[in-house]
C-alpha cells in the first residue's frame, strides 16, 4: 500500500500545461472545426469566381463583361425575392441560401464552362464538323453537365445541413437560389458577347443582338434554368420527407428529379439548336409554361401543407399548457403571423413613449394576453389569475394624460425626444424580431412532430423538442399576447361568452402528465368552437 501511495503521488505530480514537454497530436480536430469547414468553403467559392470571372471577361472582353455584369444583375433580386417568399411559412437559415447561390454563379458555372468547352472541342475534333458539335454540345453535354453541377449544391445542403432540409419547399428553394446564381453567370456570357456583336456591326437600340438577348433570357424566360433545377430539388426534398426505412426511395427520387431536369433541359435547347425560333416559342409555349404553373401550385400546395401542419400538430402543446390556446390558429395563418409582428412592434414602441398608438387595445397593459383572461407579470412567466380587472381609462382621464404627455414631451429637450424615439424604434423591432423567432420555433416544433409521427426523426427527438420548447418558453411573454391580438384582428377566433354560474358551459379537461397544465387559461376555453 506504501508502494502504490508513492507510484500515485509521483504520477499526479504532473507539470503544469505550459511546461509540458510533450503535447498530445489533435488526430482529425482540424475537419471538425466549424471555422476550417468554412473557411475551406469560402476558400474554395472565391477561387471559383475569380477563375469563371476571368474567364468570361477573356471571352467578352472588358466592356462585353461590364455590360453584361449591369445587365444580368437585374433580374437576379427579383429571382432571391420570389424564391425567398414560398419560404416565408419556415425560412430557411440565409447561410444555406447564400452558399446555393455563390455555388450556382461560380462553382457550377466553372464546371459547366470548362467541361463544355472540352467536349465541344472533343466533338468537333472527332467529327471535324464545328456547327454540328455546338448543336450536340448545347443539347447533349450541357444539360447534363450543368444539371449535375448545380444539383451538387442540392447535395451538399441535404448531407450537411439535415436539419433544415424537411420537404419540397426547401429543396425548391434552395434549387432555386443555386438556379439564379448559374443563370446570373451564363447571362453575363451571353449578353458579353452580343455587345461585342452590336459592336463589330455598328448596332445599337432595340434591334441590337445585346437588347434581343436581355429580353429572351431575362424577360421571357427568367425561369428557364431556375424551372430546371427545381425538378431536382423536389426530388431532394420527397427523398427529405421519406421515413428512413424506405432506402430505395430517398435515393430514387433524387436521381428521378435530375433525369428529368437534365431532358427538360436538353427539349428546351434542342428547340432552338436544330428547329428554329418557331420550334423554341412552341416548346416555349407548349412545355415551358404549364410546367411553370404545375410546378408553382406543387410548391403553393406544400407551403398549405406546412401550416395544415402547424394547425394539427401545436393544438396538443396547447392542450398540455406550454401555448396559449389561440397560438395554434394564428401561427397557421400567414396574415395572423405578419399581423402579430407588426403589432409587437408597435405596441413595444408605444410602451417606450413612440406614440404610435396601443394595437391591444386601450386597456392592455403590458403583461395582458388579450382574448385570454390572462395578465402575466412583469416575472418569468408569472400570471395573475383569470378575470384579473383590466379597465380602460375613462375618456376625460385619458384626455388629460395624453394632453400631459404632449406637454412634457414639448419641454423636453428636442435631441432627448430624439434619443427616446430611437430607443423605443429599438425595442420595437427587438419585440417583431422575437415574434419571429417565436414564429420559427413553433413551426420547427410542428415540423418535428410531424417527423416523429412519420417516423421520420431521429433518436435526439426528445432532447430537440425540449429545446425547442424552452425556445418558445423564453419569447412567450412578447410572442403570446402579440399572436393573441392577430388571431383577434384576423378573424381566426369565434369567442363565446362565459354560461352563468354555477353551470360550466364545458367540461374541465383532465390534466395532462407532461408537461403540467398553465393555469392561466383554466377549465373554460374561449377559442374553442362549440359542437354542430
Amino acid at each position: 500500500m506504501l508502494e502504490e501511495q508513492r507510484v500515485g503521488e509521483i504520477l499526479a505530480a504532473v507539470p503544469e500545461r505550459r511546461h509540458w514537454r510533450y503535447r498530445p497530436r489533435r488526430v482529425g480536430m482540424v475537419w471538425r472545426s466549424r471555422t476550417f469547414r468554412v473557411a475551406a468553403v469560402c476558400t474554395v467559392l472565391a477561387v471559383c469566381a475569380l477563375a469563371i470571372l476571368a474567364l468570361v471577361r477573356n471571352q467578352t472582353g472588358t466592356e462585353g463583361f461590364l455590360v453584361g455584369l449591369g445587365l444580368a444583375v437585374l433580374p437576379v433580386p427579383l429571382l432571391m425575392a420570389a424564391f425567398r417568399w414560398l419560404d416565408r411559412v419556415d425560412p430557411a437559415p440565409w447561410r444555406n441560401l447564400l452558399f446555393a447561390l455563390a455555388w450556382g454563379a461560380f462553382a457550377a458555372a466553372l464546371i459547366a464552362i470548362l467541361a463544355n468547352s472540352f467536349a465541344t472541342r472533343w466533338i468537333a475534333t472527332t467529327t471535324a464538323d464545328p456547327t454540328n458539335a455546338d448543336n450536340l454540345g448545347a443539347t447533349v453535354i450541357a444539360p447534363v453537365v450543368e444539371e449535375s453541377a448545380k444539383a451538387v449544391a442540392i447535395l451538399l445542403v441535404f448531407l450537411f445541413r439535415r436539419r433544415e432540409f424537411s420537404g419540397i419547399v426547401d429543396g425548391v428553394v434552395i434549387a432555386g437560389f443555386t438556379a439564379s446564381g448559374f443563370a446570373f453567370t451564363e447571362n453575363i456570357l451571353y449578353l458579353g458577347n452580343a455587345f461585342g456583336e452590336d459592336q463589330q456591326a455598328g448596332a445599337s437600340g432595340v434591334a441590337s443582338m445585346t437588347a434581343a438577348t436581355f429580353f429572351v433570357r431575362a424577360v421571357m424566360s427568367p425561369f428557364a434554368h431556375p424551372l430546371f433545377t427545381i425538378l431536382t430539388g423536389t426530388g431532394f426534398g420527397l427523398a427529405a420527407a421519406s421515413a428512413r426505412n424506405r432506402r430505395f426511395r430517398r435515393i430514387a427520387l433524387p436521381l428521378l428529379g435530375l433525369v428529368l431536369a437534365m431532358g427538360m433541359h436538353a427539349l428546351w435547347n434542342g428547340s432552338a439548336s436544330f428547329f428554329g425560333p418557331l420550334a423554341f416559342y412552341a416548346v416555349y409555349a407548349v412545355f415551358m409554361v404549364p410546367l411553370f404553373g404545375v410546378l408553382t401550385w406543387l410548391v403553393i400546395w406544400a407551403r398549405r401543407r406546412e401550416l395544415r401542419a402547424l394547425a394539427a400538430e401545436l393544438p396538443g402543446y396547447a392542450a398540455a399548457g406550454w401555448l396559449p390556446p389561440a397560438e395554434p390558429l394564428a401561427l397557421a395563418s400567414m396574415r395572423a403571423r405578419g399581423l402579430a409582428r407588426d403589432a409587437a412592434r408597435r405596441h413595444h414602441s408605444f410602451d417606450a413613449g413612440a406614440g404610435w398608438g396601443n394595437p391591444y387595445g386601450p386597456g392592455h397593459s403590458p403583461g395582458h394576453t388579450p382574448g385570454t383572461g390572462a395578465v402575466h407579470g412583469p416575472g418569468h412567466g408569472a400570471v395573475a389569475p383569470v378575470g384579473a380587472p383590466v379597465q380602460a381609462l375613462p375618456p376625460v382621464q385619458a384626455v388629460a394624460q395624453a394632453q400631459a404627455v404632449a406637454q412634457a414631451q414639448a419641454v423636453a429637450p428636442r435631441k432627448e425626444r430624439r434619443k427616446a424615439q430611437a430607443q423605443a424604434k429599438a425595442r420595437g423591432k427587438a419585440a417583431a424580431r422575437t415574434v419571429a423567432e417565436y414564429e420559427s420555433f413553433a413551426m420547427s416544433l410542428a415540423s418535428l412532430r410531424r417527423q416523429a409521427r412519420l417516423g421520420t426523426a431521429g433518436p435526439d427527438f426528445a432532447a430537440r423538442e425540449l429545446e425547442l420548447l424552452h425556445h418558445l418558453w423564453q419569447r412567450r411573454d412578447v410572442a403570446a399576447p402579440a399572436l393573441a391580438y392577430a388571431a383577434q384582428a384576423a378573424g381566426l377566433l369565434r369567442p363565446y361568452p362565459f354560461p352563468p354560474a354555477p353551470v360550466p358551459y364545458w367540461p374541465a379537461p383532465a390534466p395532462a402528465a407532461f408537461p403540467p397544465p398553465h393555469q392561466a387559461y383554466g377549465s373554460y376555453n374561449p377559442y374553442r368552437l362549440p359542437p354542430r
